[in-house]
């Protein structure tokens, strides 16, 4: 293991609004097919998780064990952003495509870090957002990109120019609603969703037509009088219910649907205003992507107290289980506990605790946790595993087919809850009071660990000394990309979790990493601080 030298290309910040030519010849269409066989075609990146399945692995296997330790930096793309950086760059055709907190959007060389143009929209002057303005990365289909706005637009750049093709509402932002996750193209939909469950919004995740940006269906996160699930809300707890949308959905074409992980409910940490099990919040629904209605849902922390949003990536993969083959979702969640689900019917099949928790006494045959007595908020304040900020959170895991393993990043330690009055008040901040971090394990706060996808079974773990807010990418060549707020960012043996090799980036990284071909050799990105790296061997 050694650390690389930094031999940086800086580029100039484009200032302003610059919306230059392209200097190329015009892109490539990128059809469905071309995002159907996103994983199979690991030159270029087209999906926040490099394809529907949720994996985040590169086929690309050129950087090995055996030569990680000369992976150098390329290049560096830098900004002055205030904003956590969280964005997964898409590659295509040659360019790559980032946004920068809190709404722009660059198109580069891939090769080079050169800039081609760049999109910067003009926000109003008062944006109300939790958790930070930040933004997450884009969609890419024909010869258009898309993009969620703070202000709760989304809309459609032209992948030459960078020009606006069409922009639609999705509501109302002033009272709390906000678009921060990348969208995901399905056919001739652009399927995005909604956050702002701090501020007492209602969730929910919509469809618009790629070519116009017309509405097509919408389905609501909290049911309202007479659907489904609306009898789990007490009195007119619903109307605020919450249920944000934080990442991207994962979508298996086969069987068309959509899984969509659901947000906490609201207010965050007093449930005596919201009596009952507050569907579909904490829950993974699986959506029909023509019409947008409910196959089937699971709820992974009924009537949450605790702030353990779903917004984990379900990872969607083909094994046999228990000697019968199945179609498999597999996510872990921030309530600390690991599932297995059949995706077609959401039968729970099997799970267990991959961090400690000290809430639930296990989970029943139906998969609901059975609860512990005086685990909830209160005045005086409860000790609780795992902390706010659960057992993972949003960045993403990876599933390696090469390895046949899960790997997530994960947290340990327990927060004190407190419980407080909740008035609602449109527009302002909907918690129910408070927390606090109390205990982390020992001298470390988490770990990458790897899982037995079938089981949830630790194989490996390799501890990290920061919080880590960054996800994994695995490859083909046999390496899990991690990183930390510390600012290391490490590649480690995907079947050991040794760690290879490491480079101090100087900046916090709490993004997920990517990788891409450019001229026959494999690259890696990675977001951090105020800038983008791309590694590749000499």
């Amino acid at each position: 293991m050694r650390s690389s030298p930094m031999p940086f290309r800086l580029f100039a910040p484009f200032l302003a609004l610059a919306l230059v030519a392209w200097p190329i010849a015009a892109p490539a269409q990128v059809t469905n097919e071309d995002l159907a066989r996103d994983l199979d075609n690991p030159a270029d990146w087209l999906s926040y998780n490099g394809g529907y399945e949720g994996w985040r692995h590169s086929k690309l296997d050129e950087i090995t064990p055996g030569n990680v330790a000369d992976l150098r930096v390329k290049w560096v793309f830098q900004q002055p952003i205030t904003q956590k950086h969280e964005t997964t760059p898409l590659v295509h055709d040659g360019v790559m495509y980032l946004t920068v907190p809190p709404n722009e959007v660059f198109a580069l060389d891939a090769e080079t870090g050169r800039g081609l143009w760049h999109y910067k929209r003009q926000l109003p002057p008062k944006i109300i957002a939790c958790c930070g303005e930040v933004n997450r990365g884009l969609a890419i289909h024909g010869d258009r990109l898309f993009l969620a706005t703070l202000d709760s637009f989304i809309v459609a750049l032209d992948r030459k120019t960078g020009r606006v093709r069409w922009q639609t509402e999705m509501v109302d932002y002033s009272e709390g609603y906000s678009g921060t996750h990348a969208p995901l193209v399905v056919g001739n939909k652009v399927i995005v969703g909604i956050a702002g469950a701090e501020y007492g919004i209602r969730g929910f995740v919509d469809a618009y037509d790629v070519a116009d940006g017309r509405r097509l269906w919408r389905f609501h996160t909290v049911p309202g009088p007479g659907e489904p699930g609306h009898e789990t809300w007490g009195g007119d707890s619903w109307k605020t219910g919450g249920g944000s949308i934080w990442v991207t959905p994962s979508y298996d074409p086969a069987a068309n649907l959509l899984y969509v992980g659901v947000g906490n409910p609201g207010p965050d940490w007093n449930g005596d205003v919201r009596p009952g099990d507050n569907l579909y919040t904490d829950s993974v629904v699986a959506l029909d992507a023509d019409s947008g209605k409910l196959k089937w849902h699971f709820q992974f922390t009924p009537h949450d107290t605790h702030d353990w949003d779903a917004v984990q990536v379900m990872v969607l993969i083909d094994r046999e289980f228990r000697g019968k083959p199945r179609k498999l979702l597999v996510t872990a969640n921030r309530n600390g506990f690991y599932y297995v689900l059949d995706r077609l019917t959401g039968e729970y099949l099997q799970g267990r605790a991959f961090v400690k928790q000290t809430w639930a006494e296990g989970l029943d045959d139906s998969g609901r946790p059975m609860v512990l007595p005086n685990t909830d908020p209160s005045e005086e304040g409860a000790e609780v595993y795992p902390m706010v900020a659960g057992g993972t959170n949003w960045m993403s895991p990876s599933f390696s087919p090469v390895t046949g393993l899960f790997y997530v990043t994960c947290r340990e330690g327990s927060s004190l809850y407190y419980k407080g009055p909740s008035e609602y008040r449109p527009g302002t901040r909907f918690w129910g009071s408070m927390f606090m971090n109390e205990q982390t394990e020992s001298n470390w706060y988490g770990a990458v660990r790897a899982l037995d996808p079938l089981t949830g079974r630790p194989v490996w773990e390799h501890r990290l000394f920061q919080p880590a807010w960054a996800g994994l990418l695995s490859t083909s060549g046999g390496l899990v990309f991690a990183g930390a707020q510390d600012g290391w960012f490490k590649a480690l043996d995907a079947k050991s979790g040794k760690e290879l090799w490491r480079i101090q980036l100087g900046g916090v990284v709490q993004a997920s990493p990517m990788a891409y071909e450019s001229r026959g050799r494999q690259h890696v990105a990675i977001a951090a601080g105020q800038s983008l790296f791309v590694f590749a061997l000499p």
